[in-house]
């Protein structure tokens, strides 16, 4: 397994890493007894770093995570999890929220510090709470020893684009923006890069997209977004390959981008995935899967509030 640096923080990442919101049954019915050797398998994969959310599952995400967490070292892995989204459409972002969900958290995770709380989802709130109530919640957790770092996610990388360089603060998530089929990620890499943010790549099948299962109905792309991913992933089944393993090597394989989360609840799978990261990309395999993608390159959905959702530059 290859490591990173991730920014600011110093902390030494694997190119790979483990989002558990899977252990969640956000995407299928998952086994207790198959989420618990994920996460075990994982760390003994070379995976050092694992994120979740109280949102993932409504806390079950993090429950299951903690149980497993009790039986590993904890000085094996860097622990991230994230404040401030609670359902669909709950989002609370005020100070005190903020303070008493990280304690949550820290309870079911089975630890009694994280390594990074992220203000999760920070797209659909005015900035005001986020800067006024939101950030100080952070500083103060900092203070208290509860948290190493802090950060933000979101969708929309205008989001990043208008609050960074507002605000300090030390990594970020940013999801379904560096993958086959979207790279506009790179866009936003220079601000981060001066400011020596830490980026968290996710979701490097785009949330599904590229599979040849067909994307779940919940999916907010575009019709002509998911028939050029399953187009592209259909190709490469027809050429004994799976672009899952193609779209793992591709995010993890750019040195700027620190890590890359991937979830599963199946221990075989999170194992294939860190095999992957060691293997040389198929280049013939990938400059035609990006000829089918060309297309739709860079599209995009919408996520929260209207004034984020504009393209880097136009914020």
């Amino acid at each position: 397994m290859k490591y990173r640096k991730l920014g600011k923080t110093g902390l030494e990442v694997s190119a790979l890493s483990f989002g558990a919101s899977s252990l969640g049954s956000v995407f299928r019915d998952t086994d207790e007894q198959e989420s618990l050797r994920t996460v075990h398998e994982a760390i003994d994969s070379g995976i050092n770093y694992i994120d979740v959310s109280p949102y993932y599952g409504l806390t079950k995400a993090e429950t299951v995570l903690g149980k497993a967490l009790k039986d590993i070292p904890r000085d094996r892995y860097l622990l991230s999890t994230k404040a401030g989204r609670y359902g669909e459409n709950e989002f609370d972002f005020s100070h005190n929220r903020i303070v008493t969900s990280l304690d949550e958290s820290l309870k079911r995770l089975n630890v009694d510090e994280v390594d990074i709380l992220f203000l999760h989802d920070i797209e659909f709130v005015p900035a005001q709470i986020i800067l006024e109530e939101a950030l100080p919640a952070l500083e103060k957790l900092k203070q208290a020893g509860k948290i190493r770092f802090a950060g933000i996610c979101g969708l929309p990388l205008a989001l990043f684009e208008t609050l960074l360089p507002q605000i300090d603060v030390d990594a970020i998530i940013s999801y379904c923006h560096y993958s086959l089929n979207d790279t506009s990620l790179l866009d936003l890499l220079p601000l981060l890069e001066e400011r020596n943010t830490g980026l968290v790549n996710a979701s490097p099948i785009s949330m599904g997209l590229l599979s040849t299962r067909g994307t779940p109905a919940w999916h907010p792309a575009d019709p002509e977004i998911k028939e050029a991913c399953l187009k592209a992933a259909q190709f490469c089944a027809d050429q004994g390959e799976d672009i899952a393993k193609l779209a793992v090597q591709f995010s993890t394989s750019n040195e700027r981008i620190p890590t890359t989360l991937v979830s599963t609840a199946n221990p075989e799978n999170i194992r294939r995935n860190a095999s992957w990261v060691e293997e040389p990309v198929d280049e013939r395999l990938l400059s035609e899967v990006l000829a089918i993608l060309e297309p739709v390159h860079n599209r995009t959905w919408t996520s929260g509030r209207p004034e984020y959702n504009t393209k880097i530059g136009e914020a």
